[in-house]
């Protein structure tokens, strides 16, 4: 049976996949300047025979054709960025650039999707269709990677029908994976406002335009966008993440900046709230005298797994690895570019477990002790080698 002949080979090629992300994991990049990983990437799609093409400078997009390969066409994905974060753990593999790191698994992404290049490529003549392999820059920055890959044509010639994505979840054991239909992770846009005003001397405010009081009343009145604008079913949040305004004690600045975030799981909404947004806060500001700058910059809009292939998915993963180990995703307002995909095509994006109590590894993404089981490697290729290869015959396929 294929899925049998999938478990094997991707027992057998766990060590050297493995080895894989630890090269990754010790040579990360930042978003955009992925280059070295690229490379990498490139060099082993070369090596197994496999066509690829560059996009978006760095991306890597490589073409798997099985029996009949316009029958359909199923597209996988994985992230290759790093983040701006110094390394704390003490591994052979740590970063070897000081201040970069893969603190959300996106080495284990790339690894992941390697395996299952080879393991698809491998067993090519037992199964149908295509396999669109995408190597995705710039998951981390905005505008995100994934949008500069659609503008450049990544969901045509050959398009696909569906796509998915997976990633690591350090609150679930390894072994384990998570789905969930419908939203899952929210949009995510950046907040930046400036305020401006006549500064003096603090013991003269009356002569000044307090602009440290101008900002606060807005970061207090923000909270309003929130609490009494939006239908409380609706999940959002709104944080200001930064107030930066004056350097003594006995002078009130001429300008303060702020920063912060706008997420939610409602994409109508989301536009409305940010017209809320700017208005509240250029009202404060002529109230009190105050000239003001507001910029909501738009970022990842929502990830919502298609509802009809969701199941499908999720049944193939408990035919793969057993019903008891495939779980419910909680909804997050976390934020992926995976949602941008989500917009265009039928998409699933799921959790592959990675945590380990027993061997200390817990710490969470974003984190600089962040670290994953690598036994996990092993399932998650070879989960995604299944995915891409068996999800060709349902007639109620979106």
């Amino acid at each position: 049976m294929l899925k049998e002949k999938i478990r094997q080979l991707a027992k057998k090629y766990a060590p050297e996949t493995i080895d894989i992300r630890r090269h990754l994991h010790a040579h990360p990049e930042l978003s955009y300047k992925e280059f070295q990983t690229s490379a990498f990437v490139q060099e082993k799609l070369k090596g197994l025979g496999i066509p690829f093409e560059i996009k978006a400078t760095t991306g890597v997009v490589g073409i798997i054709r099985g029996n009949n390969p316009e029958k359909r066409v199923i597209a996988l994905r994985a992230d290759m960025d790093a983040l701006p974060i110094k390394e704390e753990n003490a591994v052979p593999y740590k970063s070897q650039n000081d201040g970069v790191m893969h603190a959300c698994g996106h080495d284990a992404h790339t690894s992941i999707l390697l395996g299952a290049s080879k393991i698809l490529e491998e067993l090519k003549s037992e199964w149908e269709g295509t396999v669109k392999l995408i190597f995705q820059p710039g998951e981390e920055r905005n505008p995100g990677g994934a949008s500069l890959l659609i503008k450049e044509g990544v969901l045509h010639n050959p398009q696909p029908e569906a796509i998915f994505g997976l990633h690591v979840h350090p609150g679930l054991e390894t072994g384990k994976f998570s789905f969930r239909g419908g939203p899952s992770m929210a949009s995510a846009d950046e907040i930046y406002i400036t305020v401006r005003g006549k500064g003096g001397h603090a013991a003269s405010p009356h002569v000044t335009i307090d602009t440290i009081l101008v900002a606060s009343h807005i970061v207090v009145a923000l909270q309003q966008v929130i609490s009494r604008n939006k239908n409380p079913l609706t999940p959002s949040v709104l944080t200001i993440s930064s107030f930066q305004g004056g350097y003594t004690t006995n002078v009130i600045p001429s300008e303060v900046k702020l920063m912060g975030t706008f997420r939610t799981m409602d994409e109508t909404w989301r536009f409305q709230a940010h017209k809320l947004i700017d208005k509240l806060c250029r009202g404060i500001a002529q109230g009190m005298g105050a000239e003001i700058d507001v910029l909501v910059d738009v970022g990842y809009p929502v990830v919502n797994n298609d509802e009809i292939l969701y199941p499908i998915a999720r049944k193939k993963a408990e035919e793969f690895i057993g019903k008891e180990n495939v779980q419910e995703t909680e909804v997050r307002m976390g934020a992926e570019d995976f949602g941008y995909y989500t917009q265009e095509i039928p998409g699933c994006f799921y959790r592959i477990g990675v945590m380990n109590v027993a061997k200390g590894i817990i710490s969470g993404v974003h984190t600089p002790t962040f670290n994953i089981d690598e036994s996990a490697i092993e399932k998650g290729m070879g989960m995604m080698a299944w995915l891409g290869a068996s999800i060709n015959d349902h007639q109620n396929l979106p």
